[in-house]
């Protein structure tokens, strides 16, 4: 009896420890209603000569813009 508590209680810390960043995700979620990978739209302002080279740089990649951009912050 003793050894299935311990052996379940190590179950539980591997699987706590090998999904730890999906619990976390989740955590966030509950308090913010919103997941950490959740994409969201929004609109900005950039010179003519930025969105050149970011035109440039998605048909270069194959790539959309906003992938473009997110790359450069991670």
């Amino acid at each position: 009896m003793q050894s299935d508590k311990k052996i379940n209680l190590l179950k539980k810390k591997y699987i706590l420890k090998k999904y730890a960043e999906l619990f976390r995700a989740l955590e966030e979620y509950d308090k913010t209603r919103e997941l950490p990978f959740q994409r969201k739209k929004i609109y900005i302002t950039l010179s003519l000569a930025i969105l050149k080279k970011l035109e440039e740089l998605r048909l270069k990649t194959g790539k959309p813009i906003s992938r473009i951009i997110e790359e450069k912050f991670k």
